[in-house]
């Protein structure tokens, strides 16, 4: 193996030992090329994964890179939401078309498939593991720089079978500031070290409001442990994202894509040195 190998086979021309865990990953449409994939994943669910990964999408757009996301949350999809997309996904031979967003995002989510957005998904897990994964098969996603999947809450099935089937370069976890919700990150943190798969960094929602009037930043969940947590496990990258209406007004109205802040900034720079 290289020294510089990023264990990710199907991006990688050289010839090593580990060439043989190429054949676990399953391949994309043949009219898709996706460089990096980014998984955003947390321990438990209500703590503002598909928030995150809406922003990060969206800072990678800004910055003119060619972004996607997969939402793997089958049973409770965001993403259409957050971005105001309503339409039903497209195909033909070739396979299904992802929906655009306004800014050119391309999305993918079974609320485009299902009849009406509030249909349930009633299905055991291995019918949504294969779902996940046909997105990654079937879907025309073109040409990707960065992807990034949004996660189940959990360590279940479905994170186990992204994590086998797509080539994901790195995660990033979503918690809040509850001491419980650290103990359930651990538990995060130790699936991606599992799987082989290089944690870009911690985030923190909900982790503050900021006071109208003075800017005092005030901790209505108490004081954070996120910093001993990503000490604990020597990753050097946290973002705090604070409790503010608008963002939560924004996702309501399908308008997250004209979000103004710099919370999460330094965790995208951290995602464009792989």
């Amino acid at each position: 193996m290289s020294e510089n190998c990023s264990n990710n086979c199907e991006h990688c021309s050289q010839e090593c030992g580990e060439r043989k865990k190429e054949s676990l990953y399953e391949k994309t449409n043949e009219l898709s090329h996706v460089k990096k994939v980014i998984g955003v994943v947390s321990g438990k669910g209500g703590v503002g994964k598909s928030l995150v990964t809406s922003l990060l999408a969206i800072l990678a757009r800004r910055e003119g890179y060619s972004t996607a996301i997969l939402d793997a949350d089958i049973t409770g999809p965001s993403i259409p939401r957050a971005f105001g997309l309503h339409e039903h996904a497209k195909g033909n031979e070739y396979g299904i078309y992802p929906v655009d967003s306004v800014t050119g995002i391309k999305t993918m989510s079974l609320n485009y498939l299902t009849e009406n957005e509030t249909d349930p998904v009633v299905w055991r897990g291995p019918v949504i593991s294969g779902t996940v994964k046909q997105f990654w098969t079937d879907v025309v996603w073109g040409n990707v720089d960065y992807m990034f999947i949004d996660m189940p809450p959990g360590t279940g099935d479905v994170p186990l079978t992204v994590f086998q089937s797509i080539p994901v370069d790195g995660i990033v976890i979503v918690a809040s500031p509850q001491e419980l919700v650290g103990m359930i990150v651990e538990k995060a943190v130790k699936m991606a070290k599992m799987m082989n798969i290089p944690i870009l960094g911690l985030v923190e929602n909900m982790s503050y409001v900021a006071c109208p009037d003075c800017g005092k930043e005030i901790r209505i969940f108490g004081e954070s442990h996120i910093e001993s947590i990503a000490e604990n496990h020597q990753i050097s990258n946290v973002a705090k994202l604070p409790i503010d209406p608008k963002l939560a007004a924004a996702c309501d109205a399908g308008l997250i894509e004209y979000f103004d802040g710099r919370w999460l900034d330094e965790m995208f720079a951290k995602i464009k040195e792989l």
